[in-house]
């Protein structure tokens, strides 16, 4: 039975304050073990309202309350918005919900309440407090709206190319860690890689290696994961495609080659400062690992289009 309106709105203010709770608690696990608990709100709070009373506990507190209020209209607009165009609630629906809406209204709110509060919490921070809030939203919504639809990796069975090409994705990823982590482990310094490009893209070029922590490393393994989900999801929709027309293969193939020889020199030319100290021929290396990893995994798992590239390849040679 369909929700009403009124109902829809409550559940989305109550998923909105679900949310705020997540990005509270985030960042009150971040203060602890900075060692400085509810620093976050009080700086934020302090910049907004000032030292009200003379004391941080009472600033604490307003902070808190436009906190929880922000997420609650939030909430209540998204659970209206979804039930009026009629979508569903779905975790890459959080992904994005999180990562793009919350936090463009993040920054802003804090554009509009004046620039010098850009700089009080690093974006890795806020990017993935809010990734957790996205998801936690979509999934009270979810639940509560009794979808029939499964929520999470179970919907994949739905989107049958998207699941290999996630598991593609998966490969790749392992491939190129695994070869970064024997390069670093070999050269006496465990995580180099991931730490040194984790600063170069989060901190800046001028970043140095000694300024990357734990958090920039996990946050530069999400990324590298993400990536190379979306390049799986791409080669699993090429191979699909070779395998209804296994004349195109050598075409495909030949593009990789090209693609991954503009990617290297383009990487030589211009990205010295994302490599973050990492050697060009390590990067090439760990591409060519990559493509032929996702290659045996497609080859093996397509009989089609392997009997299909063997007839073709039989038929020129005759």
């Amino acid at each position: 039975m369909k929700s009403t309106q009124q109902s829809v709105l409550v559940h989305g203010v109550v998923g909105g304050l679900l949310a705020g709770a997540i990005v509270a608690l985030w960042f009150l696990v971040v203060d602890l073990v900075a060692g400085d608990p509810l620093r976050t709100p009080a700086e934020l709070g302090g910049a907004l309202f000032g030292r009200v009373g003379g004391g941080t506990a009472t600033t604490v507190a307003l902070y808190s309350l436009l906190h929880f209020a922000t997420f609650a209209v939030v909430g209540g607009v998204t659970g209206w918005f979804l039930d009026a165009a009629g979508v569903a609630p779905r975790l890459a629906l959080g992904l994005f919900f999180g990562v793009c809406v919350l936090t463009a209204i993040h920054y802003v709110g804090l554009l509009l309440t004046g620039e010098h509060l850009l700089g009080v919490l690093p974006a890795g921070h806020v990017v993935g407090a809010n990734l957790l809030s996205g998801l936690a939203l979509m999934a009270y919504l979810h639940r509560v709206e009794k979808e029939e639809h499964p929520l999470g990796w179970a919907a994949l069975r739905y989107h049958p190319l998207i699941a290999e090409g996630l598991k593609l994705g998966v490969v790749g990823a392992l491939a190129v860690a695994a070869w970064f982590f024997f390069v670093d482990l070999v050269a006496g310094s465990p995580l180099r890689t991931p730490a040194a490009l984790g600063s170069a893209l989060f901190l800046g070029p001028e970043a140095t290696l000694d300024a990357a922590t734990p958090a920039i490393v996990a946050a530069y393994s999400v990324l590298h994961l993400v990536a190379f989900g979306l390049v799986g999801i791409a080669f699993a929709a090429i191979a699909r495609g070779v395998e209804q027309l296994p004349s195109l293969a050598f075409f495909v193939v030949l593009g990789a080659i090209v693609l991954e020889a503009l990617t290297f020199s383009a990487l030589v030319a211009f990205g010295g400062w994302v490599l973050g100290g990492v050697s060009v021929w390590a990067v090439g290396v760990a591409n060519l690992l990559a493509f032929v990893a996702m290659g045996t995994w497609v080859w093996r798992s397509h009989p089609g289009l392997r009997e299909g590239v063997l007839r073709e390849g039989l038929a020129g040679a005759a």
